[in-house]
């Protein structure tokens, strides 16, 4: 018999690695599992005594904080004075905090839960939006957290009425993960 003849044609020798580095990625995911798992950090927590951005102005920092009468528990804080939201965890720890850009109707001030949800669809302003997070309705109009497929975040368009809170892709993408249906929304000044 040749040495040709005794070789393993190259496809099996892909196969074989490609199934030893799956091998690999899987124990080092299922080890990462086992390991420490993150937690907000002082940093992601902003307080009114200690801001992350050593430059920002003591009014910056206190608008990060969440407000007081928003609540307790796992939630969802809406600002309407400051145009922010909080995803507020079970340990009263904010996990994240970012600005919003309203439209036209505002919810009144009080404790909603989040009703529906939808993946995707075109907003009353014509406008591509996505993670539609459904939590109260005004005149007529439902309100809703959302984010512009684009990212962007038109004003609202004179004369018609819309209930989104648009935010960023990225806070739009927390918003979704954090608001499943039945979670608290509070709405504060």
């Amino acid at each position: 018999m040749t040495v040709a003849a005794r070789r393993l044609p190259s496809s099996v020798w892909v196969t074989g690695l490609t199934l030893g580095a799956v091998g690999v990625v899987a124990a080092l995911a299922v080890k990462a599992e086992q390991g420490p798992q993150p937690h907000a950090t002082a940093a992601a927590r902003p307080s009114a005594s200690a801001s992350p951005n050593p430059s920002a102005k003591p009014s910056q920092a206190a608008e990060a904080a969440v407000p007081d009468g928003s609540g307790t528990g796992r939630r969802i804080v809406y600002s309407v004075g400051q145009k922010r939201v909080w995803l507020v965890d079970a340990s009263e720890q904010s996990r994240r905090t970012f600005v919003v850009w309203p439209g036209s109707v505002s919810p009144d001030l009080g404790t909603y839960t989040v009703s529906k949800r939808t993946d995707a669809l075109t907003g009353s302003d014509g406008v591509q939006i996505e993670h539609v997070v459904y939590f109260a309705a005004q005149s007529g109009v439902n309100i809703a957290f959302s984010n512009a497929l684009d990212g962007s975040s038109p004003p609202p368009v004179s004369g018609i009425e819309t209930g989104g809170i648009r935010m960023r892709v990225a806070d739009g993408d927390a918003v979704w993960g954090f608001g499943s249906t039945g979670t608290t929304v509070s709405v504060v000044e």
